[in-house]
């Protein structure tokens, strides 16, 4: 992923306290969305400006049938050879798969697909830096078995329990099966990601454990009327979309997604690229890192 020879960031002052002993706060971000104006990369001048303005950016048809089967193969395979590995995170209610995490390493298939330009390349303009990725996943929601992930800001976490110094990260959701309104499919608030919302409660020692599998963890969540307000302000984007399409969202922006009650499936490869010069510190709000398979600190 990476072509040239940035260095990590040595931020040490914390612009974005989190994980708060008394109430939460919504702070205006204090940093870029978009990195780099060049329109010389995958994103026209128009959709940097509406990346920017909204948090996110949608395009059909980046990955093949051939890419689709692919990647879907590759979850049984990972799956079965991995068996009780920490690394599968299953649904408590019914143990199926929720996520896989760190597929990119698991599967030569999957880091291929991850490092083409249409993907990598859009991350690498909008950030405007190299970037490397920080996590990379499956999620799974099964019909009739897929629990739901609740509203949540990537960067808060990442922040508090990884120790990323500033939100410049983004994600990548790709569909490896439709992505209806009736199957759990993300939901986003647009422009939430211009402000950052603290959470209440110190981080308990090997958190990830717990918060993985939660549908609601109790700490890194945002309280109801923090939410309220954001959706009150810029209301609710319902992200829906065929195979093959992709997903591009900001690492702060709020989102969640319901349980799929429906006979249809949702997966999704996710993946996520931070900039070099945004490289992980010590954790801003825990004790120590989350495991590598979380937060890669090790740039392939």
């Amino acid at each position: 992923m990476i072509t040239g020879t940035q260095t990590a960031s040595t931020t040490t002052i914390d612009v974005y306290r989190t994980r708060l002993a008394d109430r939460s706060q919504i702070e205006p971000r204090s940093h870029s969305v978009v990195w780099s104006q060049d329109a010389s990369g995958p994103l026209s001048r128009d959709q940097l400006r509406g990346y920017d303005q909204r948090g996110y950016h949608t395009a059909e048809s980046v990955l093949s049938e051939d890419d689709i089967a692919t990647c879907l193969s590759e979850v049984g395979t990972i799956t079965d050879r991995l068996g009780e590995d920490e690394r599968i995170i299953r649904e408590r209610s019914s143990g199926d798969v929720r996520s896989i995490f760190a597929v990119h390493r698991l599967s030569d298939a999957i880091a291929e697909i991850v490092g083409r330009e249409d993907i990598v390349g859009v991350a690498r303009q909008i950030l405007g830096d190299d970037v490397y990725v920080h996590q990379s996943r499956m999620n799974l929601k099964p019909g009739f078995a897929g629990g739901p992930f609740y509203w949540h800001s990537d960067f808060e976490t990442w922040h508090a329990e990884d120790g990323m110094p500033t939100p410049r990260a983004l994600s990548v959701s790709l569909a490896l099966t439709p992505n209806y309104e009736t199957n759990g499919a993300l939901m986003i608030i647009p422009g939430s990601h211009k402000q950052f919302v603290s959470c209440v409660g110190e981080t308990p020692d090997g958190y990830h454990r717990e918060s993985l599998s939660s549908y609601r963890p109790p700490f890194g969540t945002p309280d109801e009327e923090d939410v309220t307000r954001l959706a009150q302000e810029h209301g609710i984007d319902m992200i829906t979309g065929p195979a093959g399409s992709a997903l591009y969202f900001d690492s702060n922006c709020m989102h969640a997604s319901a349980g799929n009650i429906s006979p249809d499936p949702r997966s999704n490869l996710f993946v996520v690229f931070n900039a070099v010069s945004n490289r992980l510190q010590e954790p801003f709000a825990a004790s120590a890192p989350r495991p590598e398979y979380l937060a890669h600190r090790e740039i392939d």
